[in-house]
């Protein structure tokens, strides 16, 4: 089969001619249907991720597919039993094999493209918005980096929650991406986001995918005990922080890793991605996937994200099984 690896970190990850790997106690093969492409690919490419394996390895965090084996005992999803996961790494590839335990059954009414690049960035906004800034309705939420794909989720989410909506972006497309997921103001990434978030009355919670002078603009525009939650950092700055202003006006420095609480509490993320996909099954989120390519194009896939010339997802879709 193909599969989309890297060999080592100082060679480019290519499209490889691999063995189908057989599933063990507790796992499942899955024909892979599609892989949603993230920021963290980037950076496993590179041997900078936090949660880098040891090459060589397949790329690819969150998949959608169908069962096609199941190994030796444990619970598992029947044989065609279609479902997703997120593992970490595998999903740019035809087949792969993942833990049972991780894989979650997907709605008949979510297409494939869609399941695939759900699980990360609707995750992330969520368990972030919900169990650790405390989103509250009728708060101010500012979102840096809006039209990506955690911001873009951070935008629906957001508004579903009740909160008043501020989407960051780079661009008149990217705004009005962002307006039509529900952001009800709009800033242009290069205009003073201090001044004009202020201008609206400032930010209760602020959502933060970008780091560098992003985060430190939306500090000064952040209200007094208001929530900074770090998400990361595309803009490739960790921003030094302040200490004293966090002082000053009793602000709360938040970070968060969505796939930390794989180790610790896996039920958050089980409880979270039940509750959104309630909120897709009801039509209140509507997943965007700007771009859609065939896994001999993974690397065109990556380089959208590295870019920023995506809006939303970026998923690659194998050939058919």
């Amino acid at each position: 089969m193909h599969a989309f690896r890297v060999a080592s970190f100082d060679t480019a990850a290519a499209i490889r001619t691999i063995d189908t790997p057989r599933p063990g106690p507790g796992e499942v093969l899955l024909d892979i249907a599609a892989c949603g492409v993230n920021f963290a690919d980037l950076l496993m490419a590179r041997g900078t991720y936090q949660d880098t394996p040891d090459p060589p390895f397949t790329l690819g965090m969150e998949v959608c597919g169908t069962v096609r084996a199941r190994g030796a005992g444990g619970a598992a999803p029947a044989v065609g039993t279609r479902v997703v996961v997120f593992a970490g790494q595998g999903g740019l590839a035809e087949r792969g094999v993942f833990p049972a335990a991780q894989c979650r059954p997907v709605p008949e009414t979510m297409p494939a493209e869609v399941a695939a690049g759900f699980q990360v960035a609707y995750g992330t906004a969520h368990l972030a918005l919900t169990r650790r800034a405390r989103l509250h309705p009728g708060e101010t939420l500012l979102v840096l980096g809006a039209a990506g794909g955690v911001g873009l989720a951070a935008v629906e989410i957001g508004r579903a929650l009740g909160a008043q909506v501020i989407a960051v972006a780079r661009g008149p497309e990217k705004l009005e991406v962002a307006r039509t997921a529900g952001a009800h103001h709009l800033i242009e990434a290069d205009d003073d986001i201090t001044a004009r978030v202020k201008a609206l009355g400032g930010a209760d919670v602020v959502f933060d995918p970008v780091g560098g002078a992003a985060f430190t603009a939306a500090l000064r525009a952040t209200n007094r005990e208001g929530r900074i939650i770090s998400i990361g950092f595309a803009s490739g700055e960790v921003p030094p922080v302040p200490a004293n202003h966090l002082l000053v006006k009793n602000i709360d420095l938040i970070g968060f890793y969505w796939g930390g609480y794989a180790t610790f509490a896996p039920e958050a993320l089980t409880d979270s991605l039940t509750e959104l996909m309630d909120l897709y099954a009801a039509g209140r989120l509507r997943p965007h996937v700007s771009h859609v390519l065939p896994l001999d194009r993974a690397a065109e896939a990556l380089e959208l994200i590295r870019s920023r010339r995506a809006t939303g997802k970026v998923v690659v879709v194998p050939p058919p099984a």
